[in-house]
């Protein structure tokens, strides 16, 4: 069996020689064969796929000449050996940082399997000159529609009602209902939108549709606000639901802590289906604890998965709800994205680039 030993370099020209050195002597039918079928694998896109168990969808092998390699899982210790090579990389939530990326010189573009891009290095990516693009707009639907039922299930105390029945409560009810909780309808509510992208867009439309009250908070210090939008601070003490939409960054991480949640309604509602980092955990589990809010939906923590634990999974209460950031993940939302990530990898390779990042 012929082994093949690249050396580390520019892609295409280090891996011709190293082909045609191997090969030089070759004279048999069958080793020009070989080499034949050696020298198309060492000049075509080499793709690799570092976390394929993430995205339950059908992903289609792109138009072009490539070699397409792909890991269910990738843990920290197999990154650089699986980055060595490759010059087309379809990442998710890995950490993709100079360490990483340094030890892949022909890496041409990073394919994120996500809108979120705060796992990727973008500064060194454009000092490389490495493309970076995004998927967008493929949970339009989906993650409004998670928000929706983590709204209407906290306003009526699904969970607490729940666990009354499996207590056997209604079983010892001297009448035909079991009124232990109280009950919110959605209708007339102030619903506050912070991060007004194609998900908070979406967000707002159910909420007019059901007869919400919709309010688009302005960026936090902001110092002027928008026509159509509110100030942050203003839509925090107004809304009965705030609904975060925002993409983790310095600016926003940590969006949400003690003065925040002084400042909202005694019985509001914080949902996060965006990024964990852009709430203080301590705040949260103190104004759940306190009673500063009425209750949080969140689809997000700070560390994912949360391996070493995090405190707010450590509470029992039936107006926090925590489900494993799966919002995004219908199956119609996946398979969407799946189609868009090689709509972007093609597109790069025809020259059209799109959702570029860098």
């Amino acid at each position: 069996m012929l082994h093949v030993s690249l050396l580390r370099g520019s892609p295409c020209d280090l891996r011709a020689s190293v082909v045609d050195r191997v090969l030089e002597n070759f004279t048999t039918e069958t080793q020009r064969s070989t080499e034949l079928t050696l020298r198309n694998r060492y000049d075509m896109e080499r793709i690799v796929f570092l976390e394929r168990n993430t995205i339950q969808a059908n992903f289609r092998r792109p138009n072009f000449e490539h070699e397409w390699i792909e890991y269910g899982e990738t843990f920290p210790e197999q990154m650089l050996e699986r980055l060595r090579g490759a010059t087309i990389v379809i990442s998710n939530k890995l950490s993709l940082r100079e360490a990483e990326l340094s030890e892949a010189p022909g890496l041409k573009l990073i394919a994120i399997a996500a809108t979120g891009s705060d796992c990727v290095d973008l500064d060194y990516c454009r000092t490389r000159g490495i493309a970076v693009c995004n998927v967008r707009g493929y949970a339009a639907n989906a993650v409004p529609e998670h928000v929706l039922m983590l709204m209407l299930a906290l306003r009526r105390n699904l969970l607490a009602y729940r666990e009354d029945v499996q207590h056997g409560k209604w079983q010892l009810s001297k009448q035909f209902c079991l009124l232990t909780h109280e009950l919110r309808d959605i209708r007339g509510s102030t619903l506050g939108v912070v991060g007004y992208g194609s998900i908070g867009r979406s967000v707002a439309r159910l909420g007019q549709a059901l007869d919400m009250r919709v309010l688009v908070a302005e960026r936090k210090n902001a110092d002027i606000v928008r026509d159509g939008r509110t100030s942050f601070e203003e839509v925090l003490r107004q809304s009965d639901i705030i609904t975060l939409h925002c993409p983790l960054t310095e600016e926003t991480r940590n969006l949400f802590g003690r003065a925040e949640f002084h400042m909202m309604k005694a019985d509001a509602l914080l949902i996060n289906t965006a990024r964990g980092g852009l709430i203080e955990d301590a705040a949260l589990i103190e104004a759940l604890q306190k009673g500063l809010i009425g209750g949080a939906g969140l689809d997000a923590l700070r560390e994912e998965p949360p391996r070493d634990g995090n405190p707010l999974l450590d509470l029992n209460l039936p107006n926090l709800i925590i489900t494993p950031h799966v919002a995004w993940a219908s199956n119609e939302a996946t398979q969407t994205l799946a189609d868009q990530v090689i709509d972007n990898i093609e597109s790069f390779m025809a020259g059209k680039p799109r959702n570029l990042l860098t």
